[in-house]
């Protein structure tokens, strides 16, 4: 393993503080916006920023002392000279890593997923007959019988320091529904597909894989090769263990399980591995989405096991009906992942009995022994929380949730005593938050607008 990216995975992944606090900011010096005007549901109790304040601009909402910029916007020509597709969701932050092995610390690097199915009405990278024949066929995944899926993920060069985009291209092409996915330890993005389409009439590829994209500093098409072993499935995000290499996974669905891969080598995924499903120790099959009942308290913790499970390629898309059979738990629809304070946290959207959704930490047991599951928090209040999609840890320990659904959405931390705070606020419109990450450098968060087809990225008293 590279040691510049085992320890900028762990400052990411990990809770390795950059010795932050999140107490509240109080209003910057000299500002033109009156307390009056401050949004007073957006910090809850001591914790936080302080209250939102509304944007002139009416793009996003943020504490006094922030501010935004935004560096991408859908249609954009790239540096390759296709354009930049719509729909961004996920995304991983990585350090910029020269030809000679330095790291540059004013630059980052950005992978972004594109949720773009074929139904989708929105914009493409190739969205014209010039641009398609212009293609690498060997670079594209489905080419789709003349039309290749729009879905992938694009990279980005952003400078910190002079906060500006560098440049962007695509980074990998002819996937479908790239939703989530996960940052490994190898400056790697692991971008997740979230369909479970097959071939035939308008595909040439089963979809529902894991694709592997290289953090590289120059426009380049990953090789298009799907990651079969860890399953196919209608995913939605995966996480790394930095000690293990085991990947967690997560399942969009209403009935979807939690999945792990263990790959026979942590550092070629494509070299084979075994899946397993969650079970909570002594009561198979359990239900933890809490609808009718409150089967889980918050704080309870439960001692799980792993199940193997086979003919993970799933033609019928049936394996998570067949992990349940076997004793997986259920969650309510399995989306945000990622790896901190020596666990796996992950977003149930539509838990709990107001819908409105759950954290989750699984712990695994240093001794190969029973990990443990905790339901980490579960609001019940769309006002505080509504439909937790995907996460991140902040560099002060805290996690940063985007909201789905709520009219308007917020960025949501969390910490980890279960307080929760308003981060920023979509003013533009009603679209989804989506791939909120920081900067290895901790100075700047990165989040999209989805279904505006931006991406923002924000700066402020961080350390405060």
């Amino acid at each position: 393993m590279n040691p510049i990216s085992r320890r900028h995975f762990l400052a990411r992944s990990s809770s390795v503080t950059l010795g932050f606090a999140g107490l509240s900011a109080s209003l910057a010096k000299g500002s033109t916006t009156s307390l009056l005007e401050a949004l007073n549901d957006s910090s809850m109790g001591s914790v936080g920023f302080g209250p939102l304040i509304v944007d002139p601009k009416g793009v996003i909402d943020l504490p006094a002392g922030f501010t935004y910029n935004i560096i991408s916007k859908i249609g954009e020509r790239m540096d390759d000279g296709f354009h930049v597709p719509g729909k961004h969701d996920a995304m991983g932050a990585f350090p910029y890593i020269t030809d000679d092995g330095e790291v540059d610390d004013d630059r980052t690097i950005l992978i972004r997923n594109h949720e773009i199915e074929d139904a989708h009405p929105t914009t493409g990278p190739f969205e014209s007959a010039e641009a398609i024949n212009s293609l690498d066929p060997t670079k594209v995944y489905d080419f789709g019988h003349g039309r290749p899926s729009r879905g992938g993920t694009t990279t980005l060069v952003y400078n910190t320091k002079l906060e500006k985009l560098e440049k962007h291209w695509l980074s990998l092409a002819g996937t479908e529904r790239n939703c989530a996915g996960g940052i490994t330890p190898y400056n790697t993005w692991l971008t997740c597909e979230e369909t479970s389409r097959v071939k035939g009439y308008r595909f040439e590829q089963d979809h529902g894989y894991v694709f592997e994209v290289p953090a590289t500093t120059s426009p380049k098409l990953a090789d298009p090769k799907p990651i079969k072993a860890m399953g196919r499935f209608v995913r939605e995000a995966c996480c790394t263990d930095p000690k293990t290499g085991i990947v967690y996974m997560t399942e969009d669905r209403h009935d979807g399980v939690l999945y792990r891969y263990l790959p026979n080598d942590p550092k070629d995924l494509h070299a084979g591995g075994r899946v397993e499903v969650l079970s909570i120790e002594y009561a198979p099959r359990f239900d933890t989405r809490n609808w009718d009942e409150q089967k889980v308290q918050v704080g309870q913790k439960m001692a799980v096991r792993w199940i193997p499970i086979d003919d993970v390629e799933s033609p019928k898309d049936d394996l998570r009906y067949r992990g349940f059979s076997k004793g997986a738990a259920r969650f309510a629809r399995g989306e945000g992942m990622w790896w901190g304070n020596d666990s796996v946290y992950f977003a149930a959207t539509t838990g709990g009995k107001t819908y409105s959704g759950q954290l989750w930490r699984l712990t695994p047991d240093p001794d190969d022994s029973r990990d443990i599951l905790e339901l980490f928090i579960e609001p019940n209040d769309p006002s505080v929380l509504e439909r937790a999609d995907n996460i991140t840890f902040s560099p002060w320990g805290d996690i940063v949730v985007c909201e789905d659904e709520n009219k308007p959405p917020h960025l949501v931390g969390v910490t980890m005593k279960g307080e929760l705070y308003k981060i920023a606020r979509n003013a533009k419109s009603n679209s989804e938050f989506a791939g909120a990450v920081f900067s290895p450098d901790g100075s700047t968060l990165f989040v999209n607008l989805q279904g505006n087809g931006w991406t923002l990225a924000i700066t402020g008293p961080w350390k405060k």
